[in-house]
């Protein structure tokens, strides 16, 4: 490619992610400058398969392989502005996928640690944090359907996949203030859910939108009842 070639291929590239921000993005409620800054600094197209840059900034959830797909942008964009990470905090996030969120949580946490029940998707992602020297996370392989405990606790949890149930187990490993990030429920009908620890023993628990969003492995199945 041509220095010419190359200029014009990033100004479209550019174009494209400001499209992405204002078309959609801004239009769905997302008005933090922190937020829209990091959106339009991280690539998106570099953490997707070079045939697939092209609809890096489409509002789609993209699939990634392994039959696993990417939070569409105005997704990503409400996690990161109903959680008001700061540089402080210690964040888990359950679902690395292809490691574009957790590398935008990175830019804003003091550590992340991310998991990933599938290898090869973890490998990807550490592949592509590295090119962008992200050097504040750490990878693990396992599931992650109840928290990770050996890490806790977190000051803020983010699951990347639908839960059936509320995370119980999870919410446990926050510390007081900490807040998780859950869509919880089953199609038609899901909520994304920001709980914030008040207490040992108390929880605050709000609907902040609802979408739906494929589930993640190995999840805790709510019970079905035969008449």
């Amino acid at each position: 490619m041509t220095n010419t070639q190359q200029n014009t291929s990033n100004q479209a590239k550019k174009q494209a992610r400001f499209n992405m921000i204002e078309q959609q993005i801004r239009t769905w409620e997302v008005l933090d400058p922190v937020v829209l800054a990091l959106l339009d600094e991280v690539p998106r197209e570099n953490f997707v398969a070079e045939s697939q840059q092209g609809l890096a900034f489409a509002d789609v959830e993209l699939p990634i392989g392994h039959d696993q797909t990417m939070l569409s942008p105005k997704i990503e964009g409400r996690i990161l502005q109903a959680l008001s990470i700061k540089k402080t905090d210690k964040v888990l996030v359950i679902g690395t996928g292809s490691g574009y969120l957790t590398a935008l949580i990175a830019k804003l946490a003091a550590h992340v640690h991310a998991v990933e029940i599938i290898p090869e998707l973890s490998s990807l992602a550490n592949t592509r944090l590295q090119q962008h020297h992200i050097n504040n996370v750490s990878l693990h392989i396992a599931d992650g359907a109840n928290g990770y405990a050996a890490e806790a606790p977190y000051d803020v949890i983010v699951f990347t996949g639908s839960l059936q149930l509320h995370p119980i187990v999870a919410e446990q490993m926050l510390n007081i203030g900490g807040r998780m990030f859950a869509v919880v429920g089953e199609l038609p009908i899901m909520q994304a859910t920001l709980t914030q620890r008040i207490s040992d023993s108390s929880y605050r628990k709000e609907t902040i939108f609802e979408t739906c969003l494929p589930p993640l492995e190995n999840i805790p199945q709510s019970e079905k009842f035969a008449f």
